[in-house]
């Protein structure tokens, strides 16, 4: 196999095993029936750590984010596994999301119960070197439907032209966009995506002066 790409699969659960049903086992059985596969690189079995302290959760946390990972899962040890569902037995623990303030260049009518408003939103930062507005992505979750109204009313009102069902608009309303983490991306005028963008809140306390620029927002990279 090519060694130049330097993949690996980490298994971290074993549902099947010989024709047997495993998912209505406990995780502990589970978990010492996939260990028994004695996996050999490029294949291994993710790590785990029992702790019942919070002390210990506390160290294993940090410990992870040092590691460049998202947090920890929590799970139950007598927990059986159940299909797209994690449930009160698996708990994700992440830390504080990092935010950029960005201005709406943008906003386009949802879908379902939000396709007669104007409810996802394409969000920019300001160029440094020459002052363009550079988008990073679009978010759509985060507002009430009292929120969304009034932007719609307002984006409807500034509205610069329109392509479909999407506005472009005079940048001046800035969000609090929160993120998982920031990548390069070549989708993007900025050279920048945000993974799992959410909407904290609308800075009524800023103008399009105050947003971030796409400096800072390199330098989460």
């Amino acid at each position: 196999h090519d060694t130049s790409v330097p993949l690996r699969f980490i298994a971290f659960d074993l549902l099947w095993k010989d024709g047997e049903d495993l998912l209505g086992q406990p995780l502990l059985d589970r978990r010492a029936k996939l260990e028994s596969l004695a996996l050999v690189s490029p294949f291994e079995t993710i790590a785990i750590h029992p702790a019942d302290d919070p002390g210990e959760i506390e160290r294993l946390f940090k410990q992870s984010l040092q590691d460049g990972h998202e947090g920890l899962i929590a799970k139950d040890p007598a927990s059986s596994y159940s299909p797209g569902r994690r449930g009160k037995s698996w708990l994700k623990l992440k830390g504080v999301m990092p935010t950029l303030d960005c201005v709406v260049v943008a906003a386009e009518q949802g879908h379902g119960k939000r396709s007669d408003v104007l409810s996802d939103y394409t969000f920019a930062v300001r160029d440094e070197t020459n002052g363009a507005l550079r988008v990073l992505g679009k978010a759509y979750s985060g507002l009430t439907d009292q929120e969304i109204e009034e932007l719609t009313e307002h984006f409807t009102r500034n509205t610069l032209r329109k392509e479909r069902r999407k506005h472009h608009v005079e940048p001046d309303i800035v969000l609090e966009i929160a993120f998982d983490a920031i990548r390069p991306s070549p989708r993007h005028d900025s050279g920048l995506a945000l993974r799992f963008p959410r909407i904290k809140a609308i800075r009524r306390d800023k103008t399009v002066a105050d947003i971030d620029t796409l400096q800072s927002a390199r330098a989460l990279l």
